[in-house]
């Protein structure tokens, strides 16, 4: 099933979340590799004066990217945020999101991400600033957000309908508020209320780790596309597990271990040279920790692994390690046999902007 925003038809309707230092341009072309139809960047800051930094440098780099280029800006001044819209499409965005959905207290203590949704009229006029800015190149809008601010302000269903009118062409709903983050767990109620309330593609984003649960979530919504985050991690082959549960209504069987381990370093090359020597090693850790977390010695080899700090040397002993692996078993274990408690937490997946 195909999904359009715009003048763009998507693959499927399996998406990655965008996850502030995580799906970085490698990530996302590998997920894209491993069966999602689409892919949105880390958030890039609306503040003109953090564009030259080398972080938003690296956010804003597609190079070889397969298209559509959707990159998601976060501002609370609506002239801004229509200064980044154009900025991004200038540098090759095809589609322009808006968070309206980080609960990082970093982001929402400037009123940013999730914490606009407090705001309703300013939240409104920065989804009319951006769609307006983005129209004369006829580049898309859509935008994501949660189900409120807290339990007792819920206004997803509200939003959506303003959003909409303003011209967004999709929307994205978190199943949480931002008073939860990312604890407790989604709920699809209000998804669902988003999805009668409105014509456009709505996307159902929250606690989707499995296939047995995309299908669901998409059955109880109506939603048109699922969104998945955490549960990516270190398991971007979800996409294709998922894709192919929706199809045949069978597992899919878990992945060759020589295949993850080829997989995994190349990821490892792409993700060196996008972030230099020195800071590619040590943020690849991160991505390490969470392919081998439920794995047998998983733990001990990431703290040996944890203290490398060069990178050819790091791809040896991953290198080793899936060598090893291979050894014990033929293929990854099942899903179902991990504890979902392994998963990230909040604090491994926080939205920053700068």
């Amino acid at each position: 099933m195909t999904l359009q925003i715009g003048n763009h038809t998507l693959e499927n309707r399996l998406f990655v979340a965008p996850m502030a230092g995580v799906t970085d341009r490698p990530f996302r072309m590998l997920c894209r590799q491993l069966g999602a139809g689409y892919a949105v960047s880390e958030m890039v800051t609306s503040r003109k004066e953090l564009w030259g930094s080398l972080k938003t440098s690296r956010r804003a780099n597609h190079d070889g990217e397969p298209g559509p280029i959707a990159v998601q800006i976060a501002g609370t001044d609506a002239a801004m945020m229509a200064e980044a819209t154009v900025y991004n499409i200038e540098r090759g965005a095809q589609i322009i999101d808006i968070n309206m959905g980080c609960p990082a207290k970093k982001v929402c203590n400037k009123w940013a991400g999730s914490a606009l949704m407090r705001d309703e009229p300013l939240a409104l006029e920065i989804a009319r600033a951006v769609v307006d800015a983005a129209q004369p190149f006829g580049v898309p809008v859509t935008l994501k957000m949660r189900t409120g601010w807290s339990q007792e302000h819920r206004n997803a269903v509200k939003l959506a309908r303003d959003f909409e009118s303003a011209g967004v062409r999709m929307l994205t709903v978190h199943g949480r508020t931002r008073e939860q983050g990312y604890k407790g767990f989604a709920e699809y109620d209000t998804i669902a209320a988003v999805k009668a309330a409105v014509r456009i593609p709505v996307v159902a984003n929250g606690d989707i780790r499995s296939p047995e649960k995309a299908r669901d979530v998409l059955a109880a919504t109506g939603a048109d596309a699922v969104m998945i985050g955490r549960a990516a991690q270190g398991r971007p082959w979800i996409f294709r597990e998922i894709a192919h549960f929706l199809e045949t209504g069978t597992h899919r069987a878990p992945p060759l271990v020589a295949e993850v381990r080829r997989l995994l370093l190349d990821h490892l090359v792409e993700h060196y040279a996008l972030y230099g020597d020195y800071s590619g090693v040590r943020t690849a850790r991160k991505h390490i920790g969470w392919y081998v977390r439920t794995l047998p010695d998983g733990e001990a080899f990431r703290a040996r692994m944890n203290l490398i700090e060069d990178c050819a040397e790091q791809l040896r002993a991953v290198g080793d390690y899936f060598d090893g692996l291979a050894d014990r078993m033929d293929r990854m274990p099942a899903q179902h046999l991990v504890d979902e408690e392994a998963l990230p937490g909040e604090e491994e997946t926080a939205c920053a902007v700068d």
